[in-house]
């Protein structure tokens, strides 16, 4: 079975965008290196996230960043699949399994908060990699919205890459 692994950066307080669903303070200092992403974008071959994760994603970069990959978002609207993106109106849970079910590597769940808490809620969330940006910013979006669950965690590895530390978690 294919692992759903969300690889994400928070502020210290636990942030994964602002309110107006910024990353900007993301960017204010760079980590040493790339912490780790050639090696995981690597690992999967399908990404998921949510439309304002994509929304974002597409204003900031202009272009998709991850061609060559599955890439599924979920949104609300009806929206025309591109040749890189295929957009998923209706139940996430239901689709991820479907998809975890296919042949493949891992999954990465870029995001946003609210699919994160739908999957976890039914125990579809396998690893958390996060790396812990050198900020405060007071308040946003979380990472962990409240939620229906409690879920037990074993710590894999820790990573540093300048002041971002890196956590990676393994569902018990």
């Amino acid at each position: 079975m294919r692992r759903i692994i969300v690889y994400i950066a928070t502020s210290i307080d636990g942030y994964i965008a602002t309110k107006e669903h910024s990353l900007d303070w993301l960017f204010v200092e760079d980590p040493e290196g790339d912490a780790g992403y050639d090696a995981f974008y690597n690992s999967i071959d399908t990404v998921v996230m949510g439309s304002k994760t994509f929304q974002w994603i597409m204003e900031h970069e202009g272009d998709n960043p991850y061609k060559g990959k599955q890439s599924y978002v979920f949104t609300s609207k009806t929206r025309e699949d591109t040749e890189d993106v295929q957009f998923i109106q209706g139940d996430a849970v239901s689709f991820m399994k479907n998809v975890q079910a296919q042949e493949g590597k891992d999954i990465w769940l870029v995001g946003g908060a609210s699919i994160i808490k739908s999957l976890m809620e039914h125990q579809l969330v396998d690893e958390f990699i996060i790396s812990i940006a050198p900020i405060i910013i007071g308040s946003g979006i979380p990472l962990f919205q409240e939620m229906n669950v409690e879920q037990r965690m074993e710590l894999v590895d820790m990573k540093r890459f300048g002041s971002f530390p890196q956590l990676h978690y393994r569902r018990k």
